[in-house]
């Protein structure tokens, strides 16, 4: 079973990510819309694959990120963000979809990082 971790504190883009991942074959997703919730939920399920913002209203997506994989170790992670230039300074090879983006290129960031072998 593949599990999607999404950290967006917007509800729409929440629920598309979500439809992406789930259109590709993710069996199970979580959303947190805080730093908190994203690392209480990753404690009590770990996930497959990560997906985040960067600014959240409660926190930050990175921050949340950085304590999941210092748990578990490494983890695919897509960073989903208005804000590539936050994310590029801490994680210069990151993968990054810049908000607003269109659904092709969230499907194509998604499977990119190896979500599709993930998923299936």
């Amino acid at each position: 079973m593949s599990h999607i971790l999404i950290i967006e504190d917007n509800l729409l883009v929440a629920l598309d990510v979500q439809a992406c991942v789930e259109e590709l074959g993710a069996s199970s997703t979580a959303v947190a819309s805080s730093e908190d919730d994203a690392v209480r939920m990753a404690l009590a399920k770990r996930p497959d694959v990560i997906t985040s913002d960067v600014r959240l209203a409660q926190g930050l997506g990175t921050e949340a990120v950085r304590r999941i994989v210092e748990h578990y170790g490494d983890i695919p992670v897509l960073y989903i963000t208005a804000n590539p230039d936050a994310v590029k300074a801490r994680e210069p090879d990151a993968r990054v979809v810049v908000k607003p983006y269109r659904w092709e290129q969230l499907t194509a960031e998604v499977q990119a990082i190896g979500l599709v072998g993930v998923l299936s």
